[in-house]
């Protein structure tokens, strides 16, 4: 990053990253989602752009959405590691203080100790609103620690401890799949024995608080962390960036990279008219459509292929705008056979004036894995994202 930082030069082109959350896949009768997807606009701007392939993390690493979008945006995921609480705490415009410990949470179905569904079948937002405020209402403090509990998206919501001296050396309580039991809570070091206390009086507290509900009748932590030091964007590459986006947790990760976060209902057509109503305003903006990631975590393939499909009716629309440099990639992989994120690389597609054109007539894994960008290291797409918008001098003499 020293030697691209030492290139930087300022013009008024502008960056376009779209980021399909979870598109790559995994075949089902040989050919994957976005393969069976039938995809005209994305094949047509593959005929004319640079094809490759990312690697999020390292070579057979599965990644968070935390560390795979860090990585997109350039900064370290392995020395930059931030838990899921933090992002999905500033998100939803929790103002995080620096002692705070801040938790990600699902409400979740749980029979006889089991878990029987992690997402309690992703329950409605307003009923999210109803059991979070219950907890609220109930829950003020836990010994010396104030609890503050905010609403996300569906099954999601934020617990922020707010104390002194709490450690983020907890592990999860979330086993990550149906049909286990919750994991114990324990401290991973001697200096998160209090914390651990203290959120396990309050799992104890709220589970009782919540036992009777029909559906989401118990509840699994995830990404125990406190607010990183993440020098901006706008300093290390001199843009000004903004995120368009409808899901708390990829707000977070934007603002704590310094981006302005541009307000949208919630469908993508809404993302993408916020997209052209704010064009002269900002020379770098990161789009993400969230819905194809989730069917893929469903397992739900047809459904993960008409998302796709959806993708690409709208594409001519983000076209119209004629950025300078477009980039259509994805933080992860989300095979709907695997029903979660995989290590497998990311397909890659960039279009701009300077690009070396591919000339193959398909956007899929399989016609991204022929293109000329290779498979590089996910770090790197915002310094190829500078050099195409010609925002990089020579290097030397």
């Amino acid at each position: 990053m020293d030697i691209m930082q030492s290139c930087i030069i300022n013009n008024d082109k502008k960056i376009l990253l779209i980021v399909i959350d979870g598109l790559g896949g995994l075949p089902i009768n040989s050919k994957t989602e976005l393969e069976t997807a039938l995809t005209p606009h994305l094949d047509k701007l593959a005929s004319m752009s640079s094809l490759g392939l990312t690697t999020p993390v390292d070579i057979g690493i599965t990644p968070g959405s935390g560390p795979a979008h860090l990585a997109l945006f350039g900064y370290d995921p392995v020395q930059y590691q931030i838990g899921r609480g933090v992002l999905e705490a500033v998100g939803v415009g929790h103002d995080i203080n620096p002692d705070d410990l801040c938790v990600r949470a699902n409400f979740a179905t749980i029979k006889n100790g089991i878990i029987t569904d992690r997402r309690a079948g992703r329950i409605p937002t307003q009923k999210n609103q109803r059991l979070c405020d219950k907890l609220s209402s109930q829950i003020k403090k836990i010994d010396d620690v104030e609890i503050i509990i905010h609403p996300g998206k569906e099954h999601r919501f934020v617990i922020v401890f707010r104390g002194k001296d709490l450690s983020s050396n907890i592990t999860e309580s979330d086993p990550q799949k149906d049909d286990k039991p919750p994991v114990p809570v324990s401290p991973l070091k001697n200096d998160a024995i209090r914390s651990t206390e203290i959120v396990n009086k309050f799992i104890q507290t709220a589970a009782q608080i919540i036992e009777d509900e029909p559906q989401a009748n118990y509840f699994l932590m995830r990404g125990f962390a406190h607010h990183p030091n993440l020098k901006p964007m706008s300093e290390l590459y001199n843009i000004k960036p903004a995120v368009i986006a409808t899901y708390p947790m990829y707000k977070g990760i934007a603002k704590l990279v310094g981006m302005d976060i541009l307000d949208c209902s919630e469908t993508w057509e809404s993302e993408i008219e916020t997209l052209a109503k704010n064009y002269s305003e900002y020379n770098f903006f990161y789009l993400h459509f969230k819905e194809v990631d989730m069917k893929g975590e469903d397992g739900d393939f047809s459904g993960k292929v008409k998302l796709i499909e959806k993708f690409d009716a709208l594409l001519p629309d983000i076209q119209k705008l004629n950025f300078d440099v477009l980039a259509i990639t994805s933080d992860h992989s989300t095979p709907a056979v695997l029903k979660g994120h995989s290590w497998h690389p990311n397909p890659f597609l960039l279009h701009s004036e300077y690009c070396r054109q591919d000339n193959i007539n398909k956007f899929s894994e399989k016609s991204c894995a022929q293109g000329n960008l290779g498979n590089f290291p996910q770090t790197k797409v915002m310094q190829l994202l500078l050099a195409n918008s010609l925002k990089l001098k020579k290097y030397g003499a």
